[in-house]
């Protein structure tokens, strides 16, 4: 005894089709490698080279820069020094085990540098480092 299944013009379609769905996934997962570098830029600086290792990523570290001028940015935003220790208690929410990265032009004088951290590691920051380019082969 043979089945026939006839299936009426009006019964739903139980065939779920994936194709459209993968071609939209694709292009997403496009954008996001093409935009995901240019997230981080912030303040244009020159970084030294150096040939060390990077440090593993627990909780996203919040980045102080001092450009070429000597001038010092939270994130994308110039702050004067003055007020750097009370703006980054307040990003920071009073916590001074979060992880602060100072990215230095390699032309400023180390000592602004220096002074930067100084200030920090005087008002409680123990997760202070220093971020760099990796070392390129000439």
């Amino acid at each position: 005894m043979a089945f026939k299944f006839n299936r009426s013009e009006k019964e739903p379609m139980s065939e779920i089709n994936v194709t459209p769905f993968v071609d939209v996934m694709l292009v997403l997962l496009i954008i996001f490698m093409v935009t995901a570098p240019l997230l981080t830029v912030g303040v244009q600086v020159d970084l030294p080279e150096t040939s060390a290792d990077s440090l593993p990523e627990e909780s996203e570290p919040l980045t102080l820069t001092i450009n070429s001028k000597g001038e010092v940015f939270i994130q994308e935003t110039k702050i004067e020094f003055d007020n750097l220790i009370k703006k980054i208690l307040a990003v920071s929410k009073n916590r001074t085990d979060t992880r602060i990265y100072v990215r230095g032009d390699k032309t400023i004088n180390y000592g602004r540098v220096l002074e930067v951290m100084g200030k920090l590691s005087g008002s409680g920051f123990t997760k202070v480092a220093l971020i760099s380019e990796p070392y390129k082969e000439r």
